[in-house]
């Protein structure tokens, strides 16, 4: 981990948010940002994880132990999956429901990952009703326009370097700069021109270059406004 933050450090990145999906890594989690000050944390369980069986009411519990902490900044990753096998699907919906609750209670934004599965995931979050919510590696233009509206916050990730996926760069000049924010989703979806090797936080600024590209904005214009926006909705 110290090599990870030494070389996102280098890249420019002053702050990382590492993401729980399950107990045993929200636990990691939070005990990654006690050790190193500019990692925090997001606690949750993945829909994957959930939709297999590994998801308990009483989960609620644990979560909202670990929130506490003053290094937990949201909760997450939440949503649905129906690209990987769900042996449970039944899960899916209970967890994200009461990780949507729990957010809501403690005032804390919702981590939304959705893959597969648009449509139900903006029902749910519909009945939800939260305004607080990131919507992880932005997947479904369609509905940039509600997001929008509703006050949810973008996060774009490497599959808008990709050149072939057109639906998502087309969308990025309309997203407003206090409603954007960039990531990797690290260890997976390394950006152009990392594409292949196992993405890291220092990757972003490969994801913040393209995107200022898109959107005709300077890098350091769009580095200041995505950080602005991430101190809003972390609140650190």
């Amino acid at each position: 981990m110290p090599d990870l933050i030494a070389a996102a450090a280098a890249a420019g990145v002053e702050r990382v948010v590492t993401i729980g999906c399950g107990r045993a890594q929200s636990e990691q989690a939070v005990a990654l940002a006690e050790a190193h000050p500019q990692v925090y944390a997001a606690v949750g369980v993945h829909p994957v994880d959930a939709g297999r069986g590994n998801w308990r009411d009483s989960d609620v519990d644990w979560l909202r132990d670990l929130a506490a902490h003053e290094k937990v900044v949201a909760i997450g990753e939440a949503g649905l999956d129906y690209f990987h096998e769900r042996t449970t699907p039944d899960d899916q919906p209970r967890a994200f429901r009461a990780q949507g609750e729990l957010a809501a209670d403690l005032g804390m934004p919702l981590v939304i990952h959705t893959r597969d599965a648009a449509d139900d995931t903006m029902v749910i979050l519909r009945d939800l009703g939260l305004t607080d919510v990131v919507l992880h590696c932005f997947s479904i233009p369609e509905y940039l326009d509600e997001a929008l509206e509703r006050g949810w916050t973008i996060s774009l990730a490497g599959p808008v370097t990709f050149p072939k996926n057109t639906a998502l760069r087309d969308v990025v000049p309309r997203i407003p700069a206090d409603r954007l924010m960039v990531e990797t989703d690290a260890p997976y979806l390394a950006p152009v021109p990392m594409r292949g090797k196992r993405n890291q936080p220092a990757f972003v600024a490969h994801t913040l270059a393209c995107v200022a590209e898109l959107r005709g904005d300077a890098v350091a214009d769009l580095d200041a406004s995505t950080s602005a926006t991430a101190a809003r909705v972390f609140g650190w």
